[in-house]
């Protein structure tokens, strides 16, 4: 295993191999010990071996670096840094990365045996797709599967769908080709950091929603999925909508950077952007049992843009029912329904 220092001006990055790999996965770290080891097995035990794994540590106070030195294989890579929230441990991942594809792989989430293997023939075989994705299925705090998963839009994904549905879905889905992180890479030297930048490093919520919708419309890279799910997803309800002010925040200014770029487009889609923002949130919000929050918020999603109650008329109704039912029931009697619905799905 390799180690690198991103904060040094004296460390060198060690020497390539030989070959460069197919595909560089990227793992941050941060408070990451507890679902490490999964994390980093499931990328071991792919069944496409051509790749190189570069582990970030973000300042953790934990010891995610240690269990990262404990492993023997010399495609691990580990490189500590400052604390620079989830954008800047990826952005340094991606500059020590070497490989045509770049994944990402947050780490408390875990992959399919087949994750890689699929998108690089995925890839492979379509040149004009920039960002290749999965759809992911739910998995709770010990790993347990769900039943339950997220099926984006996979198949002629246009630039509002980026916008309006995030079909990419989270921030362990994407394999993305290099030239499509080349073609975004700015540098913002008034924040006191050279290094190019892919994600904006100013962001520390929405980070990912708002490069994917740069792509989508300053380049003219394609978004294009699997059905597939290669994706496992944990699902964590502390304090999902204890912030969902400060989300929402995030998202609107990341609204107004993309506007720069295509100000029409924005003002086109916005209110039903918006509108599933809201119910994203008031879901969010239902899954940690806050049901003022869940109550308020599908309310502005319906008043932003009541169409998204045909668009999608099942997720939609299933949002408001939950977040009545959590304000008119008892939290016990409510989870119990809640279990009885979710058992009744993955049976």
């Amino acid at each position: 295993m390799n180690f690198y220092n991103e904060n040094s001006s004296n460390s060198k990055a060690p020497a390539p191999f030989k070959k460069r790999p197919t595909v560089s996965v990227v793992i941050p770290m941060y408070n990451a010990a507890k679902y490490l080891r999964e994390c980093v097995d499931s990328v071991l035990a792919q069944t496409y071996k051509d790749f190189e794994i570069i582990a970030i540590d973000d300042g953790s106070p934990d010891n995610c670096a240690e269990i990262i030195e404990s492993y023997d294989d010399p495609r691990l890579r580990l490189v500590r840094q400052q604390n620079r929230g989830l954008a800047g441990a990826r952005n340094t991942g991606i500059r020590q990365s070497r490989g045509r594809y770049v994944a990402f792989l947050d780490s408390d989430d875990s992959w399919h045996p087949e994750k890689l293997e699929r998108h690089v023939g995925h890839l492979d075989h379509n040149k004009e797709v920039g960002v290749s994705y999965s759809a992911s299925a739910f998995m709770d705090e010990d790993s347990n599967p769900l039943g339950l998963f997220q099926t984006p839009k996979t198949r002629n994904v246009q630039a509002q769908d980026i916008f309006c549905r995030n079909p990419v879905g989270n921030g362990s889905a994407p394999v993305i080709r290099r030239e499509v992180l080349d073609a975004i890479k700015f540098i913002r030297a008034e924040s006191g950091h050279f290094g190019h930048q892919y994600f904006d490093e100013t962001f520390r919520q929405s980070e990912d929603v708002e490069c994917w919708l740069r792509i989508a419309l300053s380049t003219d890279w394609k978004f294009a999925g699997l059905d597939a799910a290669l994706t496992n997803y944990r699902v964590n309800g502390e304090g999902l909508s204890a912030n969902w002010k400060n989300q929402l925040a995030s998202w609107e200014r990341s609204v107004s950077n993309n506007a720069r770029i295509n100000m029409d487009f924005v003002i086109k889609w916005e209110n039903l952007a918006r509108a599933y923002q809201y119910r994203y949130l008031a879901r969010r919000a239902v899954q940690s049992r806050d049901a003022k929050a869940a109550g308020e918020l599908i309310k502005r999603a319906l008043k932003s843009d009541v169409s998204i109650l045909i668009r999608e008329f099942g997720r939609t109704g299933a949002t408001m029912g939950c977040a009545v039912l959590l304000n008119i029931m008892r939290p016990t009697r409510y989870d119990n329904l809640e279990r009885q619905v979710v058992n009744l799905v993955a049976a």
